[in-house]
């Protein structure tokens, strides 16, 4: 009997997990040592480590993880397994849900452990840890091969951008059978991930890999191709079938004050891809270095986190981040209460390598010396008030800078593209699009920042791949693809 109900609810796990073994997550690298190089910062856990922190997690009745996670990812089942030594089995979960296990294991910021139930009175599941060993046990084992579609039709797709979304949305409707097409207008595959990201969170070996089994699956990939100039939109329409417009949120937000012009301010994603160019041997040295200078980052978010993690090793003299939002609680606040995503200080790994960090604050001006290069910033604190935000008299000062990074968020694609396709944006410069990802342009879509505004590499994933059911949906009046889990089933702004 017992054997019997475990066939219909599946293997019970660790019943006293939770209780007996404290969280833990991967040790750090030394900093003096990181700092000195580009490769991971983390130091690889045991598989014996990770399978005690799987066993954490509950199996609860009504798993709250499944909410927070954008993918919908089966993290019972495959923590489960884990916990189980079931490591291929916890692999064939993972990949169920998430074509890129291995980079939302890296870079997301785990909402799922934000909802986790564990987490109400303690530690939540190191789910991120688990879901990152799982995926690299898979690929160090050769349990991740290609998956080409056992039949052709004769549907032909483009997706515009080879970021996540792009890519996650290519991959699904080259294994439902289309011929899909990739173009980027960049010299390399991976959009964000590859010029967004710095190395020494995501390798970009991860990113080639993955590549190449899309490749052996049958998908194309053109680089060096900008739609509207290398490629008329009109012949795109006219070739192929469907259109998935994918091409990220890369309008970067300015900084309007006195002195912006000065050299020496650049946009981070200036600043960003001309460092990993230097690390694959496109450049001997990066134009924008920080080696020697005073950094000033102006934006807290994880592109500015990136920016500080950059500039340090670099060899910057000095790395300063700048926020014009108080400082969040170290605590979950009753404003953001468990299953909700906290807005609590987080500290990420290029924190932790030195710094200094600015909380309330707003640059005034930029101060230029006799040759138009910034030397300076004058800042002032500022509170918040019904309209905004408001200088506290009396608090301005100097702040030196030879060097100064915006990393003030991103407001939508480029508007060019969506004139091109004749799409309108809305109001916060996304292109406008249903619930089913399509736009009023018969046979083309958008997925992922395009769409959806700056936003999470998890959300991306989540959102190419239920466009591309709905893509295959369109085209075949039916699909076998894997709905949308979360993404298609909450309003487009959450």
């Amino acid at each position: 009997m017992q054997a019997r109900w475990r066939r219909w609810v599946g293997p019970v796990p660790d019943p006293r997990g939770f209780l007996t073994t404290p969280r833990a997550v991967a040790s750090s690298r030394p900093v003096d040592v990181r700092i000195q190089d580009w490769h991971d910062v983390h130091e690889p856990m045991p598989l014996t480590g990770v399978a005690a922190q799987a066993g954490r997690c509950m199996d609860c009745g009504v798993a709250f993880c499944h909410s927070g996670c954008p993918l919908g990812n089966l993290i019972p089942e495959w923590n489960d397994m884990v916990w189980r030594d079931d490591w291929r089995s916890a692999s064939e979960r993972l990949h169920a849900t998430n074509n890129f296990p291995e980079f939302t294991g890296r870079v997301c910021p785990a909402p799922c452990e934000a909802a986790c139930v564990v987490g109400i009175a303690g530690e939540p599941v190191a789910i991120k840890q688990v879901e990152e060993t799982v995926a690299d046990t898979a690929w160090d084992h050769g349990w991740v091969l290609p998956l080409p579609p056992s039949r052709l039709t004769e549907r032909t797709i483009v997706v515009v951008g080879s970021g996540p979304a792009g890519l996650a949305a290519a991959q699904q409707l080259t294994r439902a059978g289309h011929t899909v097409v990739v173009l980027e207008r960049d010299d390399r595959i991976g959009g964000l991930l590859r010029y967004g990201i710095p190395e020494f969170k995501l390798a970009k070996h991860l990113v080639d890999r993955r590549v190449e089994q899309m490749s052996a699956e049958g998908t194309r990939f053109r680089t060096g191709t900008t739609v509207g100039t290398d490629v008329d939109v009109a012949e795109l329409r006219r070739r192929f079938d469907a259109v998935v417009i994918a091409v990220g949120a890369t309008v970067a937000r300015d900084l309007e004050v006195e002195g912006r012009e000065l050299a020496g301010v650049h946009q981070a994603m200036e600043y960003l891809p001309l460092a990993t160019r230097v690390r694959v041997g496109d450049l001997e040295r990066s134009p924008i270095d920080a080696r020697g200078s005073h950094v000033v980052v102006i934006g807290g978010g994880d592109t500015g986190s990136d920016c500080v993690g950059t500039a340090h090793r670099q060899g910057a003299a000095s790395v300063t981040q700048l926020e014009i939002l108080p400082m969040p609680p170290r605590e979950r606040s009753a404003s953001t209460p468990w299953p909700t995503w906290p807005l609590t200080l987080r500290t990420s790994s290029s924190h932790e390598e030195g710094g200094e960090r600015a909380f309330a604050v707003s640059t005034q001006r930029l101060v230029g010396d006799r040759a138009g290069r910034v030397r300076a910033l004058q800042l002032t604190e500022v509170e918040r008030n019904g309209s905004g935000f408001v200088p506290v008299p009396g608090t301005e000062r100097e702040l030196p800078a030879d060097l100064v990074l915006l990393a003030l968020g991103f407001s939508g694609p480029e508007p060019a593209l969506a004139e091109a396709f004749g799409l309108p944006l809305d109001a916060r410069g996304a292109i406008q699009r249903d619930e089913g990802f399509a736009t009023d342009v018969s046979g083309v879509f958008v997925a992922g920042d395009a769409g959806r505004g700056q936003s999470l590499v998890v959300w991306a994933i989540a959102e190419g791949r239920a466009c591309a059911a709905s893509v295959d949906r369109w085209l075949s009046g039916s699909t076998n693809l894997p709905g949308p889990t979360t993404a298609g089933d909450r309003p487009m702004n959450a």
